[in-house]
């Protein structure tokens, strides 16, 4: 007569699966719907990069028509020219421009703020408080990668060497057209030009001399005529992708399609300059403006888009100037919303009402700075669009 309990045992073996089998068996329902969430993903992503790329292509505004420019009287473009000398003739202050911020703004402006990031034995908490533009948070491993391939991270041994340097912040002003301060401009110690804005056929009324480019990776001229072998590119970077591109233009080598996806215009592929031109703006100067002289309110956490607090790469370059010279003049600034059908820029047909449609700038309260700073003396306007002082 058999066991009993074998008997039981028997059975229950028989019938109840063992753990092994029942898991394998959970594992092959569940890879059904793993899959379906894989492929929910995938559609997502790629719908997602298609709307992304469909607004890119219809990325268009308003045109202005450029052969109905505003007259400039031939007056006022002697008026300019001859303005533009005296500042140039006068002998140079050195010190002048931070001593005339501390004034203006005390504690908020920062005197010995570094322009340029560079490698330190310790961590500058600062540059890390923020996310981009405003800091490098969740990015130090990216901006560590970029200062191994950069040879040089201050600014050049011959310009510091002066011991009074004038500089001149040339912003894509339309305002520019027609007054010939080209060859004024070439005269300053330091020029700094704004992005994509040209050179090539508008240098009567621009200049040709170029000290530092500044620009974040859509703002990047797209031809190598506008590179010159010893200018600085100094980099804005507001976004992740933006890193990647830098490291791309340093090394040169090619952004893989799936990056340049990520970027709202065309991005320029190559630029023609040596890794020792290239520099990377302190975070903290943006940071400086935006928060501490302009007294934006600090960034909130957002599903879309972006606080109106981010200035624009021309308010930007004058803060830097303020650190990097002894004198800064202004040329090209100034938007006279009043006449919205005028030319925004120089060099494109863009009209003056673009600016009412942007999100991301303050333009008021940056013009009421930049107004503050002409008619205090600090900085001198020399194609009147601030502040007309000839």
């Amino acid at each position: 007569m058999p066991n009993v309990y074998k008997c039981i045992k028997l059975r229950s073996d028989c019938s109840r699966p063992s753990l092994q089998w029942y898991t394998r068996a959970q594992n092959k329902m569940r890879r059904p719907t793993l899959l379906l969430r894989n492929i929910l993903k995938c559609t997502l992503l790629v719908f997602g990069v298609w709307i992304l790329y469909i607004l890119k292509l219809n990325y268009t505004t308003e045109e202005c028509d450029m052969k109905k420019m505003h007259y400039v009287d031939p007056d006022r473009v002697k008026r300019a020219q001859r303005y533009a000398q005296q500042v140039l003739q006068k002998e140079c202050r050195p010190k002048f421009v931070k001593q005339s911020m501390v004034r203006l703004f005390g504690h908020r402006y920062s005197v010995d703020l570094v322009p340029f990031v560079k490698q330190t034995a310790k961590v500058n908490d600062v540059e890390y408080k923020y996310d981009p533009p405003f800091g490098f948070r969740k990015f130090s491993s990216k901006v560590q990668s970029l200062l191994e391939i950069l040879p040089e991270h201050n600014f050049p041994d011959h310009l510091k060497a002066k011991s009074c340097r004038r500089c001149v912040v040339i912003g894509s002003g339309g305002i520019l057209n027609g007054l010939a301060l080209g060859h004024a401009l070439n005269q300053f110690d330091v020029v700094i030009r704004l992005n994509s804005a040209p050179v090539q056929g508008y240098s009567e009324h621009v200049g040709n001399k170029t000290t530092i480019r500044m620009t974040y990776p859509e703002g990047a001229p797209l031809s190598d005529l506008e590179y010159y072998s010893n200018d600085l590119f100094v980099a804005v970077l507001f976004k992740s992708v933006d890193f990647n591109w830098l490291q791309a233009m340093i090394k040169n080598e090619t952004l893989p399609f799936w990056v340049r996806l990520f970027f709202w215009k065309q991005v320029a592929e190559k630029i023609p300059l040596h890794p020792k031109h290239f520099r990377i703006l302190n975070p903290v100067i943006i940071k400086e403006t935006a928060f501490d002289i302009l007294q934006y309110l600090e960034p909130q956490s957002r599903f879309w888009g972006r606080d109106k607090n981010v200035p624009t790469i021309g308010v930007i370059a004058v803060v830097l100037a303020t650190h990097l010279c002894d004198e800064v003049s202004l040329a090209g600034f100034g938007y006279d919303l009043s006449q919205p059908r005028t030319p925004l820029h120089y060099y494109d047909n863009q009209c003056m009402a673009a600016m009412n449609f942007q999100t991301m700038h303050n333009v008021t309260t940056e013009t009421t700075f930049l107004f503050k700073l002409v008619k205090e003396g600090v900085v001198k306007d020399l194609s009147g669009g601030i502040h007309c002082g000839f």
